[in-house]
């Protein structure tokens, strides 16, 4: 992410208190009667007929935007509304910074060149904000209703979108029409998009939703649905008649079913051997790109693209657009951003940010986003030939500190609200289980939104944060809710117990993360987890982790504990002459024997050098130590493989 999460706690959402309002139509307070089982499918109905949109289309709008979720009247991470995604971001932005530029984490993550966080960039102001976050006000003035109201009831949310589609059918200069194929110019305007890529890609989604249909319980508990349409066909010839600008192509790598454009970050040499803002490289002839990480801004579009196209800043290869999905790449994939923090991972992966803020109260990300993503992930993935598992494709907060000393400034995006069960079922590789009750191996896939874990500290340190839907789960000493969370000695070397900060990953397990069970207890189930039992609440009735195979290592047989690393890189013998030799320095950890962690791939020890402006002299050291990457707490790590065995779970 773009900013340190400890300083976005407060910062990221001071700006949306004003936001939090605690209510919404489809989640009624306390004391009133709960909502009748259909009035959502009933408010779509109503909304279609009243202005004139057909309601397939209306329906699959919304799909897209929020999947039809109200979030408790609370908003996205750019500041959209309700069911429609209707924005007012101006408030929930306005005081957020980026959070590369604060202290904590060196993005580069390599001890040869000066620590680099970047410097920071202001807000744009309420004035300065595009239509496309803007569109609650537009909105009110169209349907007359309330910016507040908009805001609180999904009724008039609703409303509020339908006001804006039959806008923009008129303003495409069509009439109005009860076939759905006619609408596919209003539907890209309604993306906000300002390239006719952007606009055409979302549209399509929309008719994909529209044609393939969809059904889920929403987030209050009711039952939407949309029948299936398979002959819809759009007319999309009146998309030329909008005026949208095409996107700056250039040499961008992207599939052909999102939208993407090339916007450089800059390589450039500031003198006095300091340069920015990434490292010119080969990939994947001089090394394989084995990770993609995933990260979210913590900072608007327009912000986030300020600061990457700054020589002074950092890099990374990806920016993806809340709002409607749409893709910047910023890097050549051959070139090496600084962006995770440990040089050994930014080294062999490729950094995805995600414009949004973690530590929102209540935040979500649009399904937008989450379906451009994963068609990024699933080109990338196939081209590198990456492993589309949780020991590949992991977030910022997977990223382990380099040394001891790095491991309090690591990072923790995109956080516990991120629905990685829900990107890995967009990526065509769901989370289900592989092996039988009894299995050595579990993967953490609690329901994302009945898990409902309190987090503390979104906007005030130590107040709970908004109730919200999560991916993680918590890790206690003990099988019971009321032992203490396992300790983390790298986060708190003083031995403190972990807490329930939304920043502290100290016990913390995510969905699609794999661990080997050391004992199960009832309703209770205990993996290894930074060299101790640590327990997760796993009822029969109501799962939250599955049975799966998998490998696992140990100690070999003669040694009581072997150190973990944050990095793998080569013994000191394989550094040629002029490259200096980079310690191989173990965490504060111990991986003991008799306890057991999920392998994820074995790799050489390699480092790349590139400590100057001229590439000429870059080179990858290679070794002949080999290193296993496992799953050791809820960051990777990484064990000599002369140091331990391997076996199948």
């Amino acid at each position: 992410m773009l900013r340190s999460a400890s300083r976005g706690r407060a910062l990221a959402l001071a700006g949306s208190a004003a936001l939090l309002l605690p209510l919404l139509s489809g989640a009624p307070p306390a004391g009133a009667d709960a909502p009748v089982a259909d009035s959502l499918q009933r408010q779509f109905a109503a909304a279609a007929e009243r202005h004139g949109v057909p309601e397939g289309v209306l329906l699959a709008v919304s799909y897209l935007q929020s999947r039809w979720d109200g979030h408790a009247g609370a908003p996205s991470v750019t500041g959209g509304y309700g069911p429609m995604h209707l924005t007012d971001t101006a408030t929930a932005l306005a005081r957020a910074v980026p959070h590369h530029s604060a202290d904590g984490e060196d993005a580069r993550g390599d001890g040869s060149r000066p620590a680099r966080a970047g410097a920071e960039t202001a807000l744009p102001t309420p004035e300065e904000l595009p239509a496309r976050l803007r569109t609650l006000e537009r909105a009110s003035a169209l349907s007359g209703i309330p910016a507040e109201e908009l805001r609180t009831s999904t009724a008039a949310n609703i409303e509020g979108g339908a006001a804006l589609l039959a806008a923009a059918q008129r303003e495409a200069g069509l009439a109005p029409s009860a076939d759905p194929a006619d609408w596919y110019a209003a539907v890209a305007r309604y993306s906000g998009a300002d390239d006719a890529a952007t606009a055409a890609a979302y549209a399509n989604d929309v008719f994909d939703v529209l044609r393939t249909g969809e059904t889920r319980v929403t987030d209050s508990g009711q039952r939407v649905a949309l029948a299936a349409a398979p002959g819809v066909v759009p007319e999309t010839g009146p998309l030329a008649a909008l005026g949208l600008r095409a996107p700056a192509r250039g040499p961008v790598e992207c599939p052909t079913t999102v939208a993407c454009e090339w916007i450089p970050a800059p390589y450039e040499e500031f003198g006095d051997g300091d340069y920015g803002n990434h490292d010119k490289a080969d990939r994947p002839v001089s090394q394989k790109i084995d990770y993609i990480v995933v990260h979210d801004t913590e900072a608007t579009w327009d912000v986030t693209l300020k600061l990457v196209q700054d020589p002074t800043y950092v890099s990374w290869q990806y920016s993806l657009r809340s709002s409607d999905g749409h893709i910047a790449q910023h890097l050549p994939l051959k070139d090496v951003g600084w962006h995770a923090g440990n040089w050994y991972v930014n080294a062999k992966s490729v950094g995805l940010e995600h414009e949004g803020f973690l530590t929102a109260p209540d935040s979500w990300y649009t399904e937008a986003m989450y379906r451009s993503s994963a068609r990024l992930v699933r080109y990338l993935a196939k081209r590198y030939d990456i492993p589309l598992d949780r020991q590949h494709v992991i977030g910022h907060d997977n990223v382990p500190g380099t040394v001891t000393s790095s491991i309090r400034g690591m990072h923790t995006d995109p956080g516990p609200y991120w629905d990685w069960a829900h990107y890995f079922r967009l990526l065509g590789r769901p989370l289900t289980p592989s092996a039988g009750p009894a299995a050595g191996v579990v993967t953490i896939r609690p329901e994302y939104g009945e898990n409902r874990p309190v987090y503390t500290g979104c906007a005030v340190a130590g107040e709970a944060c908004a109730p919200h839907g999560s991916g993680a789960v918590r890790l206690h000493t003990a099988p019971s809710a009321d032992a203490p969370l396992v300790k983390d000695i790298g986060l708190r070397p003083g031995g403190q117990d972990s807490t329930t900060g939304v920043n502290d990953t100290g016990a913390r397990a995510t969905t699609g993360q794999s661990y080997a069970v050391a004992e199960r207890r009832g309703d209770w189930t205990a993996v290894w987890y930074l060299g101790q039992k640590a327990w997760f609440h796993n009822p029969e009735a109501a799962p939250t982790a599955v049975d799966v195979r998998g490998r696992v290592l140990t100690p070999r047989d003669g040694l009581a504990e072997v150190p973990v690393y944050g990095r793998a890189y080569p013994e000191a013998s394989a550094y040629p002459a002029g490259v200096p030799v980079q310690a191989v320095s173990p965490l504060p950890y111990r991986l003991l024997a008799g306890q057991r962690y999920v392998v994820g791939g074995k790799t050489p020890g390699e480092y790349y050098y590139a400590p100057v402006f001229d590439s000429s002299g870059h080179r990858v050291v290679r070794g002949q130590e080999e290193y296993y990457q496992i799953q050791f707490g809820h960051r990777i790590a990484f064990v000599r493989a002369a140091d331990v065995r391997v076996s199948q779970s």
